[in-house]
Formats: structure tokens, sequence, C-alpha cells
């Protein structure tokens, strides 16, 4: 199978896309509102918008009609999930827990049809609906194939904790179920700790360290070959809040470190297998994935997504990262569809076309910029930015003059209207009368104001601009993969230099 992002509805891909009994292991993390930070699909106390890309999730499990359609569809089926929803309702009622579990309980029965016999899945939570989660997966795949919970350790004090009238939560968890009895694991080691190995004091008459306890003496050079066993704590892999200036940070609200993804798809999955993750955000999986050679299929809601993995993929594997994207738009009728039909998401698919970062809005506020791109300026620490607006409707020569009036309220060096229509002669004229950016670095003049239609991007016509040389566009540039085979390993002090 070819390695697969798609642009979508999970549940909808799952049942259009994914064959029966084909997936060795599936990771999800699937958001919820455990609390405003980690939140990324649920409105800050204030009532404002954590950041533009999150609308796509609004009111998503606010109880409705949908969600009665969907209750219904599952309970007249019958079975163990069936028996859980509708215990679930009678416990709490009609409320926006409820319309989360209803929402996942399809996506779980369907992540059970595609696992291999042999599959595995893990299930990442906190303890905003954890414990309902773990009835859910108890009533889908069944209770005796729980094999663990794990327990990530990301306690870290920081000062908004600290102050807080309660113990201070320290950690994720992670529930593993197999799909059968016969599954794939391969058990994963770490390095003893030094207390330990400090033990084996005495040395035989080879000059071999041993420890003398109970029995026969165990050799310190045969416990370092077999490694210490993993067991279901883990704290030695750092979360990006124990070290926020990791240098694999990204910058995506919820992205976990690719060492927790390489841990576990070394333990349940061989090279070659197909790993899934159905709430890929940021495509840490993907990355693991393809770093250990997997296998993998990728799936998010939002084009900010679907565009910062393909980026990701790029500037870590760069031409080894061989795969496909179905669901995005690639013709005018496409994108015209999507404008339509979202407009949100074609803003988002549109910057993600010329690679720029969604602009936050803050609530009441209207800069009049939908995107923006920062790059390296004349002089050492100058940036530049250039800032998009998408137009998805008529444009007029109103247009362009705005944007020249936020080009100089922001100090901008660069301005770009991306829309759907063919701009008109005046608009041309309005743009060339804003005259042009000067690169002394580069020794090149950008016209101030660029006008670019979809046709123009979806035939490969690119922002005049200087190069990025490595600043954030639309999310901090990954890392080059260099090739360690399997190599597992926490965040170390390294990392905040």
């Amino acid at each position: 199978m070819e390695n697969t992002l798609y642009f979508g509805d999970n549940l909808d891909v799952l049942r259009r896309h994914i064959k029966d009994e084909t997936v060795d292991l599936v990771y999800l993390d699937p958001p919820f509102n455990s609390n405003q930070n980690y939140n990324v699909l649920f409105k800050e106390q204030d009532g404002a918008r954590a950041a533009s890309q999150i609308r796509a999730f609004e009111d998503t499990w606010t109880w409705d009609q949908e969600d009665e359609a969907v209750y219904a569809d599952i309970v007249t089926a019958g079975g163990k999930v069936a028996d859980c929803l509708q215990a679930f309702r009678t416990f709490m009622g009609k409320c926006d827990m409820l319309a989360y579990l209803v929402m996942m309980a399809p996506r779980l029965v369907e992540l059970r049809r595609v696992l291999k016999p042999t599959g595995s899945i893990y299930l990442h939570c906190d303890p905003t609906a954890g414990h309902y989660l773990k009835l859910l997966m108890d009533a889908t795949f069944g209770g005796k194939y729980f094999r663990r919970e794990i327990i990530w350790d990301i306690s870290v004090l920081s000062g908004f904790k600290t102050v807080a009238n309660n113990w201070i939560r320290g950690h994720d968890t992670i529930f593993y179920y197999t799909k059968d009895d016969i599954f794939t694991f391969n058990k994963q080691t770490t390095e003893h700790r030094q207390e330990y190995i400090a033990r084996f004091n005495k040395v035989d008459k080879d000059g071999r360290r041993y420890f003398d306890g109970r029995g026969k003496p165990r050799y310190l050079d045969d416990i370092l070959k077999k490694g210490k066993a993993i067991g279901d704590v883990w704290s030695d892999i750092m979360s990006f809040q124990q070290i926020p200036t990791a240098k694999e940070r990204l910058g995506y609200p919820t992205q976990k470190p690719e060492a927790l993804l390489e841990r576990i798809i070394l333990a349940s999955s061989n090279e070659g297998d197909l790993v899934l993750d159905p709430f890929c955000g940021c495509g840490t999986t993907i990355a693991a994935a393809q770093k250990l050679k997997r296998t993998w299929i990728g799936i998010d809601i939002t084009h900010l997504a679907i565009t910062l993995m393909k980026k990701r993929l790029l500037d870590t594997f760069g031409t080894e990262a061989k795969f496909k994207v179905l669901g995005e738009p690639t013709s005018i009728p496409d994108a015209a569809a999507l404008a339509e039909s979202d407009p949100y998401q074609f803003q988002w698919w549109a910057l993600g076309l010329v690679g720029a970062r969604p602009e936050d809005e803050k609530k009441g506020a209207d800069k009049g910029i939908d995107g923006k791109i920062v790059f390296k300026g004349d002089g050492e620490g100058v940036f530049e930015s250039v800032i998009i607006s998408v137009k998805a409707g008529h444009i007029t020569s109103n247009h362009v003059r705005d944007l020249h009036g936020v080009i100089d309220r922001d100090k901008a060096a660069i301005g770009v209207l991306i829309s759907m229509q063919d701009p008109t002669g005046p608009m041309k004229q309005e743009a060339v009368t804003a005259g042009f950016f000067e690169s002394k670095t580069w020794g090149k003049k950008y016209p101030k104001i660029q006008l670019l239609t979809i046709a123009e991007l979806l035939a490969g016509k690119k922002i005049e601009m200087p190069p990025i040389k490595q600043v954030e566009a639309t999310f901090k540039k990954a890392e080059k993969f260099k090739g360690e085979k399997g190599r597992q390993l926490a965040f170390s002090e390294k990392d905040e230099k």
C-alpha cells in the first residue's frame, strides 16, 4: 500500500477507503477540552477563539439533531457499543460529553474493522474523557483485549500550575488494546539507572562485575546487554511542556514528541507494516513511521494540518518521502466547491499553496490579514513580512487599496491578494502604483503588491520574494532526517540549546 494523506472526515475516509483487516497499528490522539491551554477545539474562557485555524471544530460536540441521528443508528444496530452509549445517556443526559462519545463510537468501530487480527490500537487521552473512553474501548474491542494503561509522565512545574488549588496534573494516559490474543509485540528496553548499576560492586577472578544477591550471581555485562524492560509508566520521554524550546517542536498546539510514537511503533509493528493515525494533526505519527520504514496513512479534517504534514515530510525526508494526498482541491471547480462549502477551509488551503501561516484573529478585531510569511531581511536580526489576503468572491480595486493600507500600517515588505477571480485592469494598475520592495542582500526588486489567482497557484506560480531562510513560515521547519535506523531517543538538555 502507498503512503497516503487524506483530507476529510476520518469516519468517511475509513468507510470509503480503508479495507477490512489491512492495518497493523493504530495510534490516535482525539482532541478534547481537557483545559484551555491544551485544547484546540473549544473557545477560551473569555469567548475568543484560540486561533483562526480552530474554527473548523467550533460547536463540533454540542448535542444537536445530527448527534441524535448518529446515536439512533448506533443504538438500533445493537451490541455492546449500543449498550454502552445508552448507559452513558442514562447517566449524563444529552450533553457535550455525550456528543463527543457519540462521535467517537462509530470511529472506534471502524478502526477495529480495519485492524488486522494481529493488530494493536493505542488511544491517547487525558483525564477529561479518559474514563468514558476506556469503557467505550472495552465495548468496542472487548475488555479481555485491554493490555495496558500506559502513564506518560508530563509533569512540569510552572507558575500557573503551582498556584492551582489542586494536585498538579502530571500525566497523560494511553490505552493499549489488541484485536485478538495473538498480536505483534516487540519488547522495548532502555538503559539501567546508575543507582542500579552501582549495586554490581563485586569483581570475579576474570574481572567481571557482578551482584551477589539471592541465588547465583548476576553479571553486569549480561544485564547491560539485555537492557531494562520498559514498563507502563514512561517518564523518560519529555513533553514539549517540559522542554518548550526543543528543536523538534513545530509550534502545533497538540504536537507530541517523535520519541513517544517511535516507542509505540517499534513495539507494536515491524518494518513494512501499515500504521494509521486518524487524527493526524501535525503528523508526528507518520513522520515516526516513515523514519522506521513503515507504511502509513494519515487523516485530518483541516487543510492547515495537511499542509503542515506535507511540508514536514518534505523538510525531513526530501525525495525519500513518497506519498499521495487525497481530498485536496486540484482544479478550479474543486477550489470553487470548497470556497462555497467552507470558506475557512478554502482560506487555509489557499494559504498552504504559498506556504503562509494563518494569522490569529482576536475577538472583535479585523486586521485585514489572513496569513503571513516571514523572511530574513537586510542586516543582522532583521526580519520582514509578506502579508496575505484571500478572497473567494468578487474582487475590486478597493481590495487592492485596502491591502496597500494594511501594508503601510504594519510596515510589511510585500502584500499578496489571492483570489478566485482574475484581477481587472484597474486592479493591476492600482497594484503597480505601490512600487517595489528592494532587497539589498539579494540585489533584487520585488513588486510590493502582487495579485495571484488560484489558477496561477495551481499551475505552479510563486510569490516573488526573497528566500525564507528558516524563519517561521507556516510552522517551524522540521529537521532533516539523517538516517539513524530505529533510533529512539527522549529529549535531552542538548535540545534546549
